[in-house]
């Protein structure tokens, strides 16, 4: 199926809108070809806040209107808890707070940036997206994470080499309970070392230390200033460890 088809099909639409390239895109082509679209954020204790100020900005960019959905996805216990299916809970709870609020808006349809490089054997959200009745148009047309790179760099979209940005709840291992505490020195550890320059990189909570996993042009950056990363994070972290394997640019 081509893209423009499936907005044939689909003229109204309410695009979960991450501020990301995939998403991006996504909201990019639906302001193309659909009749009616909107753009929803799900704000929760899972997202940093330079999410939402991409996400703000981007749909100002493309011109398309932008609600903000405050959701406390840790009231629940499913979520909290931190089982190895997690996502599929917490997919559950955002795009049902997207349905809602999308049919009250008078929206017919509901999609996500899944493109077709995305894996579905290892994403248990994706299972929740489909029992809902989501769509994703990126992965049911083809588009690969290359070709929606390209998009977004042909369209100028500020966002074609922003790295893949999972939310903060992935730093945390299964089986350990999520607080917001944790989430908080996670995205703290995170903004201090985004703003040393490191670009494509984790922060890991391992048993109260942080283990840092890193893009390869990130090796040098954390190296050149390994004294002050270790002042940095020892505030937070018992101690810090270095994953030697590289960490993919869109994992």
């Amino acid at each position: 199926m081509e893209l423009q088809q499936f907005f044939e099909q689909h003229p109204s639409v309410a695009v979960a809108f991450s501020g990301g390239v995939d998403s991006a895109v996504l909201l990019c082509l639906a302001k193309q070809y659909a009749a009616d679209v909107k753009a929803y954020y799900v704000q929760s204790a899972f997202q940093p806040q330079f999410e939402l100020a991409d996400a703000r900005a981007l749909a100002a960019q493309l011109d398309v209107p932008l609600t903000v959905l405050p959701l406390d996805v840790l009231s629940d216990e499913r979520i909290a808890a931190n089982p190895p299916n997690r996502c599929y809970y917490c997919k559950q709870k955002i795009f049902a707070a997207i349905l809602r609020q999308a049919k009250a808006d008078g929206l017919a349809a509901v999609l996500d940036g899944t493109n077709a490089t995305d894996r579905a054997d290892d994403r248990p959200g994706m299972r929740a997206l489909q029992e809902l009745g989501v769509f994703s148009p990126l992965r049911l047309c083809g588009y690969t994470k290359a070709m929606i790179r390209q998009i977004a760099r042909d369209r100028q979209l500020p966002v074609s080499d922003k790295p893949s940005y999972a939310c903060l709840a992935t730093r945390i291992p299964a089986g350990t309970a999520i607080t917001d505490e944790l989430l908080q020195k996670t995205e703290r550890a995170e903004e201090q070392l985004r703003a040393m320059g490191l670009v494509n990189f984790r922060v890991r909570y391992r048993r109260g230390a942080a283990l840092l996993q890193l893009g390869k042009d990130d090796f040098p950056r954390l190296l050149a200033q390994k004294n002050a990363v270790l002042q940095t994070l020892s505030a937070d972290y018992e101690a810090v460890y270095l994953d030697l394997k590289e960490r993919p640019d869109d994992d």
